[in-house]
Order: C-alpha cells, then sequence, then structure tokens
C-alpha cells in the first residue's frame, strides 16, 4: 500500500473551533502531515492568536480566521475570504461545538436551542458555503465530529445528544447529495480523552475516572493524538470510497455492554 494514499501536503484543512482541545489536536496531525490549517474560533481574536503560535512552533504553516460558525453571513463571508486568500478549502472539518449540562426538565428551551444551532446547525451552515467550491472542483471531504452521546444517552446532556445525534443523520444525508460530485463526508465519533478540560475528573479516585476506565475495553483515556490518524484517513485519497461513515474512536466503547465490577 502506497503512502501516496494518506497525502493531504498542499491541502487546505478549515477545522471550526481548533484553538484548543480536540480540534487542535486534529488539526495538529493535518497539518504535521502537510496540510496548511485555517484555525477558527470566535470567543476572542487573543485566543487564536496563541493557537497559531502552537502550531508554528510545531511547524505547521497555519491562518486564523475568527467567526462565529452559527451566523451564516460571517460563515458565507469568512469561507470566500479563506479561498481567495489561503486557497480552496479541500478538507472541512466542523468540530465547534458546545454542551450544557442540566437536566432536561430544568433546561430553559434558549438554552436548548442554543446547543442545536451549534453542534448541528453550524455543521449544516459551514457545508453549504464549502461544499459549492467542491462540488466545482469535483473534489472535496468533510467530516464532522459527532461523540458517544450520537449513539448513547447520559444524563444532564440531553440537548447536546440529540444535536450529536442529528449530527449522524446529517453526515449521511450530506453523503448521499454530494457522493456523486466526488465529496466525502464522514464522522469521528470521540471517546473519552485526556484533555484539559477533563484534567479535574481523571484524577485517582475520582468516580467518572473510575467509570470511564472501567467501561472502557482499553481501560484508559484517549490521547488526543489518537484522533489524528482517523483525521487523516477521512481527509485523504485513501477514504475515497467511504461515505456516511461514523468513525468512532473510542477505545471499544461502543464494542461492549461493559464489565461486572467484579471482573479483571
Amino acid at each position: 500500500m502506497s503512502a501516496s494514499l494518506f497525502e493531504v501536503t498542499g491541502k487546505v484543512a478549515l477545522v471550526t473551533g481548533s484553538t484548543h482541545g480536540l480540534g487542535m489536536s486534529m488539526a495538529m496531525g493535518l497539518g504535521k502531515a502537510g496540510a496548511t490549517i485555517v484555525v477558527n474560533g470566535n470567543s476572542s481574536q487573543d485566543k487564536i492568536d496563541n493557537a497559531l503560535e502552537e502550531y508554528r512552533a510545531a511547524g505547521i504553516k497555519a491562518v486564523g480566521y475568527k467567526f462565529d460558525v452559527s451566523d451564516e453571513d460571517a460563515v458565507k463571508e469568512a469561507v470566500s475570504n479563506i479561498e481567495t486568500e489561503v486557497g480552496p478549502i479541500d478538507i472541512l472539518i466542523n468540530n465547534a461545538g458546545i454542551i450544557k449540562r442540566t437536566p432536561l426538565v430544568d433546561m430553559e428551551v434558549a438554552d436548548f436551542k442554543q446547543v442545536i444551532d451549534i453542534d448541528l446547525v453550524s455543521p449544516f451552515l459551514v457545508s453549504k458555503h464549502v461544499v459549492s467550491g467542491m462540488i466545482e472542483r469535483k473534489s472535496g471531504k468533510i467530516i464532522n465530529i459527532c461523540s458517544m452521546m450520537s449513539a448513547l444517552g447520559r444524563n444532564t446532556v440531553g440537548a447536546y445528544a440529540a444535536a450529536k445525534g442529528g449530527l449522524v443523520m446529517l453526515t449521511k444525508n450530506m453523503a448521499t447529495e454530494w457522493a456523486k460530485h466526488n465529496v466525502q463526508v464522514n464522522g469521528i465519533g470521540p471517546g473519552y480523552f485526556a484533555t484539559t478540560q477533563t484534567a479535574p475528573i481523571r484524577v485517582d479516585g475520582h468516580p467518572f475516572n473510575e467509570f470511564i476506565v472501567n467501561r472502557t475495553p482499553a481501560a484508559k483515556w484517549g490521547d488526543p493524538d489518537d484522533l489524528a490518524g482517523a483525521a487523516i484517513f477521512l481527509s485523504s485519497k485513501a477514504s475515497d470510497f467511504v461515505n456516511g461513515h461514523i468513525l468512532y474512536v473510542d477505545g471499544g466503547i461502543l464494542a461492549t455492554i461493559g464489565k461486572p465490577s467484579n471482573e479483571d
């Protein structure tokens, strides 16, 4: 098998929500494999600038664009600027998202709608404005970042689960409509990863840490770098006949019902 199957050198990859966390990990993987990374965030320009320093320190060609992925006018303008100033977008990773941990019975409708808007509607908006160029060029890769909550329920994350479950079907429908144009649309479903955000609950003795380690056949939290291979595969020629698929990178969580507490 030729290494060129996984070649992304010279490709332009827009990764939304890539100033930190898993979005940055996937973007770093693509950047180290030779892609030019378009970093997106919306909280502050300083955060984008700090992220760009990290990418460039790793030897990655990266540029930053601050825009709100839930604002269609802002998305349309940003995509136009990126394609004019950086180049045609070959790879889009819809990673930006939020979560609000509130029991459904207590959740305000406005909060529920905000989660749906950012986690489900935004991937539609960004893809809609990026894919027109991909269709014209007869080439493109779109990756929607799904979740364990695309397939499983959990207390207090009903809005997030609804959005991520919907994102699976949006991914399949995007693939259905755009495959004839040689655009592949797939998803990645990350499991539980060791990030700065999860650090407070990954300490020995914390109930959630024990739950995840025991629930995961690999018996550990994922390393964010573990997502790089999936992102490269779904961004490269190696996945040209993979469409509408959700690749779960979860250490085996979805493969098992879990082990009894007294099992080795």
